[in-house]
């Protein structure tokens, strides 16, 4: 065995940023959600920075939902500009900083609160650091879009931060929407990207010729949502009744958009579906929030529904695919993740619209949410822990 072989960039789980961040965030997000479990049962598994609530709001955002924005990004950049992305030993330092800032948040090690924050805010402005070079190097000015969406989210990862060590719960809230809010943004503009062309190939149909005026609608009403909860985390919250249009607005935007791609044809693939299923699940959480801004329930059941039912299970269809595509092997849903994708949709339901109708049986929506996402992740990782840290089938490289 040459040394050469023994090099980081020869190693799979080295060579594209999906591998390593799929499968930690996979990992990340079922070890942080049984905690949170436990945590709900009165027992303290871990006494970390900030309390365990702002843990777990933190965590599962800027822990498990940043590392699939980074694994995604960081080996779509590849495609989109033709050049390589990090690999080997910088590939290896950046998952080092993530680990470390979960490590130091989980267990601070008496450290200054400061020092473990620090750490955890510079994941995503290294991740912002190299889509901007790669992005400006090629000159693919339509993909400087992820910039100030990596920027902003940055500043909620701040907020959220800056809340806990100056004892503000407004700020902390305040961030985590931002940070929820931004996701969501991304995932609209890609799922609009990905979503109508995966269904048109795999349907052998032409694919739906997208409408200017309602893609403008669709990303402009996401934007000024962005901007207002931004101005909210600045203490500039619009009117109840502000919010309530922009996001009922944004919701009836996207449910159109989602109308014209045919996802009722796509009911025996799951990978299809569910990417279909959770873009749903967005327009669903937008709608929630503006009833929410009225009044009719709390924001955070809105929130719910678009973290497991639009983030979860859009992360886990796309995770699926990609580490299909990108490990040489057929694009084809595999035993069990059709069940997957129906646990995620099931959790996000008991979490969000039947809480907000049935309030009462809290106890039982949160232990059943919690146990349907582990399962789920739990057969992703089945399928895919070894494909994410094996070669490529095909010999090439990736």
């Amino acid at each position: 065995m040459t040394a050469a072989s023994l090099s980081p960039a020869r190693q799979p789980l080295a060579r594209l940023a999906f591998r390593p961040f799929f499968l930690l965030a996979t990992l990340f997000g079922m070890v942080a959600l049984m905690v949170w479990l436990a945590f709900w049962h009165g027992d303290v598994l871990l006494r970390p920075q900030g309390g365990l609530l702002w843990w777990h709001q933190h965590e599962m955002l800027f822990g498990f939902a940043a590392a699939v924005v980074a694994g995604f990004l960081l080996t779509a950049v590849q495609n989109w500009t033709g050049l390589p992305s990090l690999r080997g030993w910088s590939l290896l330092a950046l998952v080092a900083l993530w680990l470390a800032g979960r490590v130091l948040l989980a267990v601070p090690l008496g450290l200054p609160p400061l020092v473990p924050a620090l750490v955890d805010l510079a994941f995503l402005v290294v991740v912002a650091a190299v889509m901007a070079r790669l992005v400006i190097a090629a000159r693919r000015w339509r993909n400087l879009v992820f910039l100030p969406a990596l920027g902003l989210l940055a500043l909620a990862n701040l907020a959220m931060h800056l809340g806990v060590l100056q004892g503000d719960a407004a700020l902390i809230r305040q961030g985590a929407y931002l940070a929820v809010l931004l996701i969501t943004a991304l995932m609209v503009v890609i799922g609009g990207r990905v979503i109508p062309m995966f269904t048109a190939n795999r349907l052998g149909r032409p694919r739906p010729a997208p409408r200017p005026w309602l893609e403008r609608l669709t990303l402009g009403s996401m934007a000024a949502l962005v901007l207002a909860q931004l101005a909210a985390v600045l203490g500039l919250a619009l009117p109840g009744a502000g919010m309530a249009g922009l996001t009922g607005l944004a919701a009836l935007a996207n449910a159109l958009r989602l109308a014209r791609w045919e996802g009722h044809r796509t009911l025996r693939e799951p990978l299809l579906w569910g990417l279909h299923a959770s873009y749903a699940f967005l327009c669903l959480g937008l709608a929630m929030w503006a009833l929410a801004a009225l009044g009719a329930f709390r924001v955070e059941l809105a929130v719910h529904a678009l973290a497991i039912g639009g983030m979860g299970t859009m992360m886990l269809a796309m995770m699926a695919r990609v580490s299909l595509g990108h490990t040489g092997r057929p694009i084809a849903s595999l035993p069990g993740i059709g069940v997957a994708l129906a646990l995620l949709l099931a959790a996000a339901v008991l979490r969000s619209p039947v809480l907000a109708l049935f309030p009462g049986i809290s106890h039982w929506t949160y232990n059943l949410g919690i146990i349907f996402w582990c399962l789920a992740y739990a057969i992703f990782l089945l399928h895919y822990a070894l494909p994410l840290s094996t070669a490529r089938l095909d010999g090439k490289d990736g």
